[in-house]
């Protein structure tokens, strides 16, 4: 091999290596993103219809250990999940926490009961998974709480029926950061999703209430798609008001 054929070869073998790094990262089915502070959101992916559909969870990064906001949807990611989170942050996950009881927010309940981490949900979150056959919670809280773990201190708030009977949002005074799971639409959102546990006629009533209750958020995190725009809460709104009947 002369050198102009060497240099050729190593260009080919760079673009290939290139090509599957690009591959790797188009179907990475595990995403974390760095949201502010000590939160990350984590994206994972179910395939509907042969389309991708992302399902977005949070953590917390406490003294004490990280919390879980939902679980994983796809079933393949509960182990590399923590795996992550302690290869990232040199720590250990301590709580998880549902929003409601569809699978991609309870999904991962039972395996992470079994690596001895705790699971709470609300207590209808934890009838509606006895109910219809979902992963359920070790414990339940009967109203809105307040959890504080080691330096992190953030309250859950039922605002009424919406995507789901049993949803809550979950806020973080200090960080202005609302966890809406999937009560709250994306603003890449074209339509309201999957409404067929949904309540429509109080859902606008639903997201006003978190308006009022919290007025200025910085961050809003949606159940799915992206969140950079953090209108969110109007959206869902303007989605609803489309969906009224004329």
């Amino acid at each position: 091999m002369n050198l102009s054929q060497a240099k050729q070869y190593a260009l080919i073998c760079l673009l290939s290596l290139s090509n599957m790094v690009l591959w790797a990262q188009q179907n990475d089915k595990l995403k974390i993103q760095h949201l502010t502070g000590n939160f990350y959101v984590f994206t994972t992916y179910q395939n509907l219809n042969g389309y991708l559909f992302p399902s977005n969870g949070m953590y917390l990064v406490t003294q004490e250990g990280a919390v879980l906001f939902d679980t994983p949807w796809d079933t393949t990611q509960f182990r590399p999940l923590l795996d992550s989170i302690a290869s990232r942050h040199h720590t250990k996950v301590v709580l998880a926490l549902a929003t409601h009881y569809h699978d991609d927010r309870t999904a991962g309940f039972d395996f992470y009961k079994m690596q001895g981490i705790p699971t709470y949900s609300s207590k209808a979150t934890f009838d509606l998974c006895k109910q219809f056959n979902q992963k359920q919670a070790d414990y339940y809280f009967e109203n809105d709480t307040v959890f504080k773990i080691g330096d992190a201190i953030f309250e859950t708030f039922f605002p009424g029926e919406g995507h789901t009977k049993d949803n809550i949002v979950l806020w973080f005074e200090k960080e202005k950061v609302l966890y809406g799971g999937c009560l709250i639409k994306s603003t890449e959102n074209k339509s309201l999703g999957n409404i067929a546990d949904a309540n429509l006629t109080e859902w606008t009533t639903t997201i006003r209430k978190v308006m009022k209750q919290y007025p200025n958020p910085q961050f809003v995190i949606p159940g799915h798609f992206g969140w950079s725009n953090n209108q969110s809460l109007q959206h869902t709104l303007k989605l609803l008001n489309k969906h009224r009947p004329k």
